[in-house]
């Protein structure tokens, strides 16, 4: 029987993968969009993990800030032809973040910019900065580009808000008034010195102490620049928003069966729902299987002292096996009407074609555990 994923990945335009790190988004985002080229609809895979072997797995040696177009030969071993062709890339967050003041500044805005040290550091030491990016480039890739479906892999956070406000942050970051009011001699001067320390005084100066005045004079000029492009800055976010929140656009809430990841699973839930963000489906993946009865008869034929061994581990096996069926009922309880798409732990990670398309089996429910 077909799970909800199935005509998400027919219908929906943007399916986001959503969750805590560790718990298989990429993994989850991959399989997705391969299911779909396969299927018929051309599809990109958008990812931030920076492992080979997700690239390795699709048949590419690398991936990079483009689109690459995975081989149709990927699928052969197992007799699949693709029926639309699959992109993927990996988001470079500082290249990211220069190809967006690239198209929104002008020649000489970028200059200063880019150059700036302040604006270096921006897309990793800015809170929500690598999420605001992400959401920029998924933006501007479906206002841009002609793929049916996009399925974007975003960054690892225990945090809903972090992922949702994201936009907000960034803008209330560049368009601060505190920062502004007491930054204002030298944004008017077009300099720090003396005169910045007389007009702001005891604050001022104790910034200085802190962070140096050559610190002081990066922030300055880097506010100078960026100040004139605020406003184009909150039109991207108000599309962003309008995005996020569009009927083609679908959440995949992916999740681990461990308590402190589906606790974290259920905040992010209710957050996506006050925020009016639809959530396809919530996937529970590396879910431990119950032992078959095929395998405790098998070692019931084995020798004394190896049966023992073997059925200790059988028991092991289905105490963890029933702790993640409780907990699955948990989350279950907690998202009442969110249909669950369960995902069993494999015996190896997901690192070749294979085990992705089973993956992506499961997702849509042409396999299902238990």
């Amino acid at each position: 029987m077909s799970t909800p994923l199935a005509p998400a990945l027919a219908g929906k335009r943007v399916l986001i993968c959503v969750g805590s790190g560790g718990v298989g988004k990429t993994t989850a985002a991959a399989a997705l969009a391969l299911r779909a080229s396969a299927d018929g609809r051309s599809s990109l895979v958008c990812t931030i993990d920076p492992a080979k072997r997700l690239a390795n797995s699709l048949g590419l040696t690398a991936l990079g800030n483009a689109e690459t177009r995975v081989p149709a030969t990927a699928l052969e071993p197992l007799g699949i032809q693709p029926r639309a062709p699959l992109y993927a890339m990996m988001l470079d967050m500082k290249q990211t973040w220069d190809e967006l003041i690239a198209r929104v500044a002008s020649p000489e805005q970028r200059e200063r910019i880019l150059s700036n040290r302040f604006y270096q550091s921006l897309s990793t030491a800015l809170a929500g900065s690598q999420e605001y990016i992400s959401m920029e480039k998924l933006w501007e890739l479906r206002r841009s580009s002609n793929y049916e479906l996009i399925v974007l892999d975003t960054p690892p956070t225990a945090h809903a808000l972090d992922f949702l406000d994201a936009p907000n942050r960034v803008l209330d970051f560049l368009d601060n008034d505190a920062a502004k009011f007491l930054l204002t001699p030298a944004l008017k001067a077009g300099k720090l010195g003396m005169s910045l320390f007389n007009r702001g005084g005891y604050v001022m100066r104790g910034l200085a102490k802190f962070t140096g005045t050559e610190m002081l004079q990066e922030l300055s000029n880097f506010l100078l620049a960026i100040s004139s492009l605020n406003e184009g800055f909150r039109e991207r976010a108000r599309g962003v928003r309008q995005l996020l929140e569009d009927p083609n656009t679908g959440f995949v809430l992916v999740t681990s069966p461990h308590p402190e990841r589906m606790d974290e699973a259920i905040h992010f839930h209710k957050m996506l729902k006050q925020h009016r963000m639809e959530v396809v489906s919530l996937v529970v993946n590396r879910v431990h299987p119950m032992p078959t009865p095929s395998l405790w008869e098998d070692a019931a034929t084995l020798t004394p002292s190896r049966r023992a061994k073997v059925e200790e581990t059988l028991r092991e096996q289905q105490v963890m096996a029933e702790q993640d069926h409780a907990g699955i009922a948990q989350l279950q309880a907690a998202c009442p009407g969110v249909p669950i798409v369960q995902v069993p732990r494999f015996a190896m990670d997901v690192h070749d074609i294979s085990a992705l398309w089973r993956t992506g089996r499961y997702l849509v429910g042409d396999e299902s555990h238990g």
